[in-house]
């Protein structure tokens, strides 16, 4: 049993800042692989980022990449996903995402909107 919870989701103009967390629920979120993925009013879910238990090991969207930062903050055992530099296409329902290795994403936050306003 994993719980996700998010946090950090918000308004915010074309340009700026906003930083989403992802809490997990449990000892076992350390060997955790945890990825965001986001969706937008009509259309399908997307793939943002994800970040290996260890942190050492990372991926990104080509639509984020330059832009986005995954992290892992090892003292409050949670997620970060710093986005930067946010354009009105970035506006959409994130959700954190965890899996097992060699898993599916079984765990799945409640979501957290993050709108942009040009």
């Amino acid at each position: 049993q994993v719980q996700l919870v998010e946090s950090g989701g918000g308004l915010v103009q074309a340009g700026g800042s906003l930083r989403l967390s992802c809490a997990p629920s449990g000892r076992t979120s350390s060997s955790l692989i945890m990825a965001w993925f986001r969706q937008a009013p009509g259309k399908e879910r997307e793939f943002v980022a994800t970040i290996s238990w260890s942190g050492t090991s990372t991926y990104y969207a080509d639509s984020v990449k330059g832009r986005f930062t995954i992290s892992r903050d090892n003292a409050k055992n949670t997620v970060i996903l710093q986005m930067n530099s946010l354009i009105p296409e970035d506006t959409a329902v994130y959700y954190c995402a965890a899996r097992y290795p060699g898993s599916g994403y079984d765990y799945w936050g409640q979501g957290t909107q993050v709108t942009v306003s040009s």
